[in-house]
C-alpha cells in the first residue's frame, strides 16, 4: 500500500502564525563534537506546521488534547479538490456523496506546503451544519486557518466546534489526488493542551 506524507516538514525558517513563537531546533549534544549521542531541543508554538486544534483552543471549557478520542485522528477521509476558490461552503460539496466518511480534507492548491499565511481560502461557518448532518466529526485544511487571518471572533472554529468537528490544518495535499484514503494524523499526548503537531499519512485504498 501506497503512503502519501501530507505533513509540512518541521524547520528553521517556516512561516508560522504572525507573532507565534518560531520554530527552532537546537543541538544540545553532537557526537561530531565528542558527545556520546546527538541531542537536540525544540521550540515551537502548539499550532505549528500540520497541527490539530483541541476544541479548548477557543474554548476554555471544551477539551484538551489528551481527552480526545484516539479514534478521531485515523479512519476512511476524502480528499475534495476545490480550485481557485475564497471561502469553502456546502454549494461547493453537496452533490459529493460522503457516506460513510468522517473525515474530509479540502485541497485548495496543489503548492507544496500548502498556502501562506498572507493568502489562503476560509472556511464558511455554515459548512459546520452541513458536515455534521452528513456524519463527519474532522475537517482538513491545506491553509492555516479555518478562520481568515485578521479574524478575532473565530466563526469558523466556533461553528465546527460546536458542531463536534475536529480542525486539522496545515496540510500539504499537494500529492494526494481526489478520493478516498485511510487517514492518520495522531497528536501528542499535550496534558491541558490546546493543539498539537500531527504526522499526517494517508493510505490509499484498494
Amino acid at each position: 500500500m501506497k503512503f502519501i506524507d501530507i505533513t509540512q516538514t518541521l524547520r528553521e525558517n517556516m512561516n508560522v502564525w504572525p507573532g507565534d513563537t518560531a520554530f527552532s531546533y537546537e543541538p544540545m549534544l553532537e557526537t561530531k563534537k565528542g558527545d556520546s549521542v546527538n541531542v537536540g531541543r525544540i521550540t515551537m508554538s502548539s499550532h505549528t506546521g500540520t497541527h490539530i486544534d483541541a476544541p479548548f483552543h477557543v474554548n476554555g471549557e471544551e477539551k484538551t488534547m489528551d481527552e480526545l478520542s484516539l479514534d478521531l485522528f485515523t479512519g476512511e477521509a476524502m480528499v475534495i479538490e476545490l480550485d481557485n476558490i475564497k471561502t469553502i461552503d456546502p454549494s461547493y460539496i453537496e452533490s459529493i456523496p460522503l457516506n460513510g466518511v468522517k473525515k474530509v480534507l479540502f485541497k485548495t492548491t496543489s503548492r507544496p506546503g500548502g498556502h501562506s499565511y498572507e493568502d489562503y481560502p476560509e472556511v464558511a461557518p455554515a459548512l459546520a451544519d452541513f458536515l455534521k448532518q452528513a456524519g463527519v466529526h474532522m475537517i482538513g485544511v491545506d491553509f492555516p486557518s479555518v478562520d481568515p487571518l485578521t479574524s478575532k471572533e473565530l466563526k469558523a472554529h466556533h461553528a465546527l466546534n460546536k458542531a463536534g468537528i475536529i480542525i486539522l490544518e496545515g496540510l500539504d495535499l499537494s500529492q494526494a489526488d481526489q478520493g478516498r484514503y485511510e487517514l492518520f494524523c495522531f497528536p501528542l499526548k499535550l496534558k491541558h493542551g490546546d493543539g498539537s503537531p500531527v504526522r499526517a499519512v494517508l493510505k490509499q485504498l484498494r
